[in-house]
């Protein structure tokens, strides 16, 4: 980011940018990213009473407020995505409460979540959505928002066929477009410096496992399609 901001504030444009972030799934250049979903992620602490487990009519628990206002954000329906992206996502990633023993009604519960959202909502709509909802159950709560990449999506034009065409050249097979998965550099690049942007790479087969590895032949195959990239756009 702070590259793009450099070049950005040097008046320095970018026409178009390409990532080489791991993107094909069976077969190299099978599939490429013209596109990534943003990112939102929320801390949310639930405030209720602490207390012994005996005397509930003495305690407030926090787990039990949540639940309903959890359910209410899982089965809410942020947006219906559109032709490029699928539809915003909620997911909770981790859940943690009380003291470790069994007789004591915890005093807050803390859960952890993000939003894989697409262009058809904001990371203020959404943040906005969320609040709304837990105000809705007349909840006690804190909550820290931070939002980690905005979506980005470069539609069909010279970059994306320039990269179509180089996979059929070198590989005689037809490229699929994609937005799914994580983030990239991409969301960077694409909002500071507006630049066509495509994500094509490796196989993905083994991303973030153990002994995690690429094809030496693929690698050979890959520096073969930035070339024809290369050629198809100066051409």
């Amino acid at each position: 980011m702070k590259v793009c901001e450099y070049l950005n504030n040097k008046g320095q444009n970018v026409d178009y940018c390409l990532v080489g972030e791991p993107s094909s799934t069976n077969q190299l250049g099978d599939v490429m990213k013209n596109g990534r979903r943003g990112s939102l992620n929320g801390s949310l602490t639930l405030i209720g009473k602490q207390g012994h487990i005996a005397y509930p009519h003495l305690a407030n628990n926090p787990i039990h407020l949540l639940a309903p206002a959890l359910n209410g954000l899982i089965a809410e329906v942020w947006d219906e995505g559109n032709e490029y992206f699928p539809k915003t996502s909620f997911q909770v990633s981790n859940i943690h409460s009380g003291t470790g023993v069994t007789n004591v009604i915890p005093g807050t519960v803390e859960i952890m979540f993000n939003f894989r959202y697409s262009s058809e909502s904001t990371h203020e709509g959404l943040q906005k959505r969320v609040e709304d909802i837990l105000d809705t159950h007349g909840l006690e709560y804190k909550i820290d928002w931070n939002h980690s990449g905005y979506p980005f999506l470069t539609p069909k034009g010279d970059l994306v066929s320039a990269c179509m065409q180089a996979v059929k050249t070198v590989k005689d097979i037809d490229s699929e477009l994609s937005t799914s998965g994580g983030t990239s550099d991409g969301r960077f690049i694409a909002p500071i410096l507006n630049a066509q942007v495509v994500e094509l790479g490796p196989l993905n087969a083994t991303i973030h496992q153990v002994d995690e590895c690429v094809s030496v032949q693929d690698l050979e195959d890959l520096s073969e399609i930035y070339y024809q990239i290369l050629k198809n756009i100066l051409a």
